[in-house]
């Protein structure tokens, strides 16, 4: 598989230093630049930005079913190495995140086999992250 470059992806958030606390403290993302309005963050190899947006109310996500389970739409995360995914679990269950989707394995013994979870920042953000068994069978049908 081809190096692909990092996506940018910039989020609101009514209140900055709790969401920054969670994306640097629990997730564990490096944090970057910032000024009182916004802070980056290396979200495993991408950026993403967190700005200060006054007057929001928490996202609430609606569901789609996949796999029988309602996954949150929108969401965003990271496709990560299987061992990577499994360290994250154990580290977000060590710390009692509350999950949408409990981490399992999602269309085990069919193509596109991967292991995923789902959880919500502190703003109400769906944050997924997944790791393929066979990452070449990532955009399979």
């Amino acid at each position: 598989m081809q190096q692909i470059q990092p996506f940018h992806l910039a989020i609101p958030v009514a209140n900055l230093e709790l969401c920054r606390t969670f994306y640097r403290d629990v997730l564990h993302c490096k944090e970057g630049r910032s000024s009182d309005t916004w802070v980056d963050f290396n979200f495993f190899g991408h950026q993403l930005v967190i700005h200060q947006k006054g007057g929001l109310e928490t996202n609430k996500a609606v569901s789609n079913p996949v796999d029988g389970h309602d996954v949150p739409v929108p969401h965003f995360g990271v496709v990560l190495r299987w061992n990577d995914w499994q360290q994250l679990a154990n580290s977000l269950q060590e710390q009692n995140i509350e999950f949408v989707i409990e981490p399992y394995i999602r269309f085990k013994g069919k193509v596109g086999e991967q292991a995923t979870l789902f959880f919500y920042d502190p703003e109400g953000n769906a944050l997924e992250f997944k790791a393929f068994k066979n990452i070449d069978q990532l955009f399979s049908k």
